[in-house]
């Protein structure tokens, strides 16, 4: 691990403050992602601001919605019993990821931005345009198990890893943030970015722009939802295949739909398309199996990854039955 100075921030205006002007600077919340990469030399933040003091761990009511502080912790979030009733679907998928004693320490914003775990990224001994732009992808040729199939581009075919962004994503979350000019609202799904031609560009964050909270929309629906993900063992494991979904059906047809997945898009991935084929359709295996295709179409399977398009499918449809009560 490289050598870096420490600094707690007063305030969120103060952590602003310290990081904006060093470009080497960075801020620690739970540690849980960036600790790892530091000890590998993958990230090299010459100093750390600490903003485990600010007061930004509440979870409250806001605007008919959910209002989660960046720093509270992901078991916290999972076990509240208004984010249980109100949103399942967050629960579940916080309590699929890490371990206990990881998200007893994990922020909801350090989750929005921990970063991939391709195994090229995170050993300096290979090339990575997402570590080193322009040094190249090998895992586009190499073992590439793992990697997106949705989402990918000639630079980058790295996977989101957030099971939590998954279910937000499917929740219509937006991310509040402080930086020096201000505050803005992000959408969610507007806050990750493709590869494309800058995979070392991984979110709409400018260097020392804060996320100070997460907000949930008030939406009646999403009580009815659900998480699903399909790992290599029960726990510890991050997805090969995830899907958060939410339904709204009435007398059998279906009014409203949430579909996001993880485990295969570069990002966490909004089904747009299959979405829209739900809606107004009946409930049932055939209009669950023509969603499944829709959300895979345009995928771009590499060499040994082929099996994420068929899992994708099977595991909406289970997640769809589910969520509709027919399982």
């Amino acid at each position: 691990m490289q050598p870096f100075s420490y600094k707690k921030a007063g305030g969120a205006d103060n952590a602003v403050a310290l990081v904006s002007p060093q470009e080497q600077a960075a801020y620690l919340a739970g540690g849980t992602s960036l600790i790892d990469l530091m000890k590998l030399n993958v990230q090299t933040p010459q100093q750390l601001v600490d903003i485990n003091p600010l007061p930004l761990s509440k979870i409250e009511m806001h605007n008919n919605g959910v209002r989660i502080g960046a720093m509270a912790r992901n078991s916290d979030v999972a076990y509240d019993a208004m984010i249980r009733e109100r949103y399942p679907v967050l629960s579940e998928a916080l309590l699929s990821g890490a371990s206990p004693q990881l998200r007893n320490m994990a922020s909801v914003g350090g989750n929005l931005l921990q970063r991939t775990r391709c195994y090229y990224f995170r050993d300096t001994a290979f090339p990575c345009n997402k570590r080193v732009p322009g040094s190249g992808c090998p895992a586009i040729e190499g073992h590439n198990r793992i990697h997106a199939i949705l989402g990918g581009s000639d630079r980058c075919i790295a996977t989101h890893p957030s099971d939590m962004a998954v279910a937000m994503v499917a929740l219509d979350a937006v991310v509040q943030i402080r930086g020096s000019k201000g505050e803005r609202s992000v959408p969610l799904v507007d806050f990750h970015l493709l590869p494309g031609e800058t995979p070392e560009r991984e979110t709409v964050l400018q260097h020392g722009e804060l996320i100070v909270a997460v907000d949930l929309p008030g939406s009646p629906f999403a009580r009815r939802s659900h998480y699903l993900k399909v790992r290599d063992r029960a726990s510890y494991a991050f997805a090969m295949a995830s899907v958060a979904t939410a339904l709204d059906i009435q007398n059998g047809i279906i009014r409203s739909a949430r579909i996001a997945l993880g485990g295969v898009g570069t990002k966490p991935w909004r089904a747009y398309a299959a979405e829209k084929l739900l809606v107004n359709k009946p409930a049932n295996e055939a209009t669950f199996q023509a969603a499944a295709n829709a959300a895979v179409a345009g995928s771009k399977p590499q060499k040994y990854n082929g099996f994420k398009v068929e899992l994708t499918k099977r595991t909406i449809v289970r997640a769809l039955f589910t969520v509709g009560g027919m399982a």
